[in-house]
């Protein structure tokens, strides 16, 4: 039997393994192409061939402002994320734990806005964004997606499971309903918080939509954007594109990389419950 287990977890561990690098070798071959020649694309090159010539130009070329857009994108990103961080968890709180007039209309509107594609809004947001000046600005990059439905939905179900009884016990030692939420019950959903960070990290680093349509001004693009137009200028330069990849692949993949356990927690704990 102790046989048959081992053989059985080798055989899962082996499967996996494969899919992984299947998974893995297009970002190989993109971080292998950003560092070789456009002569030595599609060959294997050896490692006395490889440098950082492309990212170089990429960074210094008087064409695209690539450090720009890159301070851009992690303004934007670091707003958004801090957003989230905040009003998301108290909006899901209040849906989870604070019995209110109106609660549950907004809990289903909340629900019922998840299953609305972004693009259907994407006029009347680029609307309102010009009607009040934010057309390339990080106001408008920004304050629109400081919360999202999906995470406050996913963040009410985490605070549901978490027991009446703390609430009340921070209540009896003097706390207000905001102290118990911010000391008290935000640490427990350690885990929601940072798969969410994860999450929205992922999708404002690397959105293109948004970014694309309320900003026209080189000055403003985020990295990805910027990318675009890159490709427009150096569609024959495959590394050189391949390098811009890697500046908006990796830091996600470090990101995540770091906080995986707590991803993985974060996604057991906040399924759907209630």
């Amino acid at each position: 039997m102790q046989l048959k287990n081992r053989v059985s977890l080798f055989s899962n561990y082996t499967v996996i393994t494969i899919v992984g690098l299947l998974f893995l070798l297009p970002f190989l071959y993109t971080l292998y192409t950003s560092f070789v020649s456009m002569q030595d694309v599609n060959k294997l090159a050896g490692i006395s061939h490889w440098s950082f010539k492309n990212y170089k130009i990429f960074f210094t070329n008087d064409a695209y402002n690539v450090p720009k857009w890159l301070f851009n994108t992690v303004i934007m990103t670091g707003i958004v994320i801090l957003g989230n961080l905040i009003i998301n968890p108290m909006a899901g709180f209040a849906l989870a734990k604070l019995d209110f007039a109106g609660s549950k209309v907004i809990y289903w509107i909340v629900v019922a806005t998840m299953m609305v594609p972004y693009h259907m809004i994407l006029i009347p947001v680029y609307v309102n964004m010009a009607q009040l000046g934010w057309l390339n600005t990080f106001a408008g990059l920004t304050v629109p997606f400081l919360y999202q439905c999906m995470y406050i939905f996913m963040l009410r179900q985490f605070f549901i499971t978490v027991p009446n009884e703390f609430i009340e016990a921070a209540r009896l030692d003097g706390l207000t309903k905001m102290g118990a939420f911010w000391r008290i019950v935000y640490p427990l959903a350690k885990s929601s918080l940072i798969t969410m960070s994860i999450l929205a990290f992922a999708g404002t680093w690397n959105s293109y939509l948004i970014p694309s349509t309320l900003t026209n001004i080189p000055d403003m693009y985020v990295l990805v954007v910027g990318l675009n137009s890159v490709k427009d200028m150096m569609f024959e330069n495959t590394p050189l594109i391949m390098a811009g990849v890697v500046l908006t692949t990796l830091p996600i993949l470090i990101f995540f990389f770091f906080f995986q356990r707590q991803y993985i927690e974060g996604i057991s704990s906040s399924g759907v419950k209630g």
